[in-house]
């Protein structure tokens, strides 16, 4: 049994897909830090779907939103003094999703995944990480494939219009619940090869049983090097 393909080269008669973000959620059970975007997807014609193969860019739009000066300062690395942020405060890129949206006529909602990483050498990770509380401000982009049944009965294919875009206010505490939840009262950073075994060295030297303890060991002996130079110099005026 063979079935029927064919590019609509007529005007635009097919689905007009419309897309909203209902939810944003933490995923409990998984791999690796994620949450969830419960995206709906309408069709207002009440045109059957058969499927949609979509192509989401999620982007962090920060000059969407107002800072203080505590969270200003957090956010300096990426975006310098912020005089200057009508210039730097551009689109960050979050990630790129594939979602397969699964046959419907009128409306459905579909949960698309969204890998949260702690890597604060990543941009997006970085920004959300620096945000107390409030909401992130979100922008998706849709491409795409639309495949539906003409009168026919034979499959067509339609794109994804390009201008399909939405934006989304996500709460900050989705993000931050997700990353308690999977490193509790812990933080990550990236250590070059060299760094990481440097480390290890101190750590075995010093007896220490983590990574953890021998940097607060390695700070600690950096501040009190400074406080001894400290007293010295004052000991030197008098």
């Amino acid at each position: 049994m063979s079935l029927e393909v064919r590019l609509s080269e007529a005007p635009w008669t097919g689905p007009e897909p419309e897309f909203a973000v209902v939810a944003a959620r933490p995923v409990r059970y998984a791999a690796a830090p994620m949450l969830n975007l419960d995206l709906q997807v309408s069709e207002p014609s009440g045109r059957q779907v058969y499927m949609i193969a979509l192509h989401i860019q999620l982007m962090i739009e920060p000059a969407r939103r107002s800072y203080n000066d505590a969270t200003r300062t957090k956010l300096l690395e990426l975006f310098g003094e912020p005089e200057r942020w009508a210039v730097t405060t551009r689109s960050l890129v979050w990630t790129q999703l594939d979602v397969l949206v699964p046959a419907f006529t009128g409306t459905t909602t579909v949960a698309i995944p969204v890998a949260c990483s702690y890597d604060l050498e990543l941009a997006a990770a970085k920004y959300l990480y620096s945000l107390p509380d409030g909401m992130a401000p979100l922008a998706l982009h849709f491409n795409g494939t639309i495949y539906y049944r003409d009168e026919a009965g034979g499959l067509q294919m339609v794109l994804v219009p390009w201008n399909k875009s939405i934006d989304f206010r996500m709460p900050v505490s989705v993000w931050r619940e997700t990353i308690e939840h999977y490193y509790p009262g812990t933080g990550w950073a990236a250590f070059g090869a060299d760094t990481l075994a440097a480390l290890q060295r101190a750590k075995l030297d010093r007896g220490l049983a983590t990574l953890d303890a021998t940097v607060a060991a390695l700070l600690g002996e950096i501040e009190a090097g400074q406080t001894d130079e400290a007293d010295e110099a004052d000991e030197a005026d008098a």
